[in-house]
């Protein structure tokens, strides 16, 4: 005879487990937004261009939306960046930005039940920062949670190791982006002495490479800023640059091949210098003299390089021998293996710890 108190052996295991909420990583790019989130145990990662555009149904007369590549492929002359400075500045920019957050998270079908945690710039700029976080806030994600940390401490988390090791550190983080050259101190996660130049950034060198382009072919070729930055990612690499040629359509007919030797790689060495001396001779300095002790820590520890800037191929060596050139000591220097998907994958991370 059993007994009665017994319980049937597989109960428990017939009870659904709550997986909890989803943990969700955005980082809203000022040229590309990158999403990170779990599902089933497995991570997902999208990347898309910080773009929408809007056309009329033929059919139903209905306004429909397109964002990322395929907006930009298909609408070039009117697709809308909205972030172009890095922030949604305006009631405008941020209609713009919901709507664009709202299509990349339905087509990715996230439920309402997440835990989001989003990368923002370190800038001094509230009501920005305001909108950013009202488009996430009134999103359709993020029921459980929604919070928000400095892009450089989440873009550093996966350059430290396979954990959330960053928020024990004390280090110090350089954030090479299209719109701002930023620099801060963390010490367990706090921010210190955050700095930002509008002098040194991904987009400056992109000018920069369009202008060389038409010095190097002596004028015959003008490529607008989307080809520079196409050439800047597809063929900048301190350790190998190989010359690449590519052709233009002459007016009237015909083709013109050119090819480029110098046009790309030397607005990026200028760049390089010109970051350097920002961070050496303003942030530091800063630092040094606001927080001497983490100064002190953080340059005996890896230098963290996030943001798109820090995906060009030798680029973190180099800056890291001519920081030791300029401060006339060694630093280290140190990026995830993939810069581009990092403040989002650090965002996710966090988000993860959170929802525990």
């Amino acid at each position: 005879m059993a007994d009665e108190t017994d319980e049937p052996a597989d109960e428990e295991a017939d009870e659904a487990v709550d997986p909890g909420p989803t943990p969700v990583g955005v980082k809203l790019g000022s040229t590309r937004t990158v999403l990170q989130y779990v599902r089933n145990g497995e991570i997902n990662t999208v990347r898309t261009l910080t773009c929408l555009a809007t056309f009329e149904n033929a059919l139903t007369g209905e306004e429909e939306v397109l964002f990322g590549e395929q907006a930009a492929q298909e609408y070039p002359d009117t697709v809308e960046y909205m972030l172009r400075s890095g922030l949604p500045e305006d009631d405008d920019s941020a209609e713009l930005a919901s709507k664009f957050f709202n299509e990349v998270v339905a087509s990715e079908n996230l439920d309402a039940d997440s835990a989001v945690v989003y990368a923002i710039p370190t800038i001094d700029n509230e009501p920005g920062l305001a909108n950013l976080n009202r488009v996430i806030e009134e999103s359709p994600v993020g029921n459980a949670l929604v919070r928000s940390f400095p892009e450089s401490l989440c873009g550093s988390i996966p350059a430290f190791g396979d954990d959330l090791e960053a928020i024990e550190e004390v280090f110090a983080a350089i954030n090479m982006g299209s719109t701002n050259l930023e620099a801060s101190a963390y010490r367990h996660g706090e921010q210190l002495s955050p700095f930002v130049s509008g002098a040194v950034t991904g987009n400056e060198v992109d000018r920069r490479i369009a202008n060389a382009v038409e010095e190097e072919t002596q004028g015959r070729v003008n490529v607008d800023l989307t080809t520079a930055r196409e050439y800047k990612e597809a063929h900048a690499d301190f350790d190998d640059f190989q010359p690449f040629t590519d052709v233009i359509q002459q007016p009237g007919g015909g083709a013109h091949e050119f090819t480029i030797e110098r046009s790309v790689m030397e607005p990026l060495s200028d760049y390089v210098d010109d970051a350097v001396d920002e961070v050496a001779n303003n942030f530091l300095a800063q630092l040094a003299n606001d927080h001497m002790k983490p100064y002190q820590l953080a340059l005996s520890k890896p230098i963290v390089l996030t943001g798109g800037m820090a995906c060009i191929p030798g680029i973190v060596d180099v800056f890291e021998e001519r920081l030791s050139a300029e401060l006339d000591r060694d630093v280290d220097c140190i990026a995830a293996d993939r810069p581009d998907l990092a403040p989002a994958e650090g965002a996710r991370r966090i988000a993860e710890r959170l929802s525990e």
